[in-house]
C-alpha cells in the first residue's frame, strides 16, 4: 500500500512539473485574484473580472458568514425582479457590470 501510495505521490509530482499554466487575455488580470474571483464568486465573475470588470462589493459580502445569507436573499429578489446586467450597470457604473 505504501509503494502504491509513494508512486501516486511521484507520478503526480512529475505531472504538475510538466503541465504548464494558461495565460490570461488580458495581462493584467487572471492570477491569483482571478482564481478568487472563479472559484469564490462563480464563472460569471471570473469571466468578468479577466475582461477588466471589478468584484462588485455585494459579492465580497457573501464570503461573510451570517451576512452571505441577507446578501443572497438580496441578490434573489433583485433576480426575481428581473434585474439585468444594463440596470445594474446604470446603477453601479460599467466599472462593476
Amino acid at each position: 500500500m505504501k509503494k502504491i501510495l509513494a508512486g501516486a505521490v511521484l507520478a503526480m509530482l512529475l505531472a504538475a512539473g510538466t503541465v504548464q499554466t494558461a495565460q490570461a487575455i488580458n495581462p493584467n488580470r487572471g492570477g491569483l485574484m482571478g482564481f478568487i474571483a472563479g472559484c469564490c464568486f462563480g464563472i460569471r465573475s471570473g469571466a468578468a473580472y479577466n475582461d477588466g470588470k471589478e468584484v462588485h462589493w455585494r459579492e465580497w459580502v457573501t464570503l461573510i458568514p451570517i451576512a452571505n445569507i441577507v446578501f443572497a436573499i438580496w441578490n434573489g429578489i433583485d433576480g426575481a425582479n428581473g434585474m439585468t446586467t444594463a440596470d445594474y450597470t446604470g446603477k453601479y457604473g460599467a466599472a462593476f457590470y
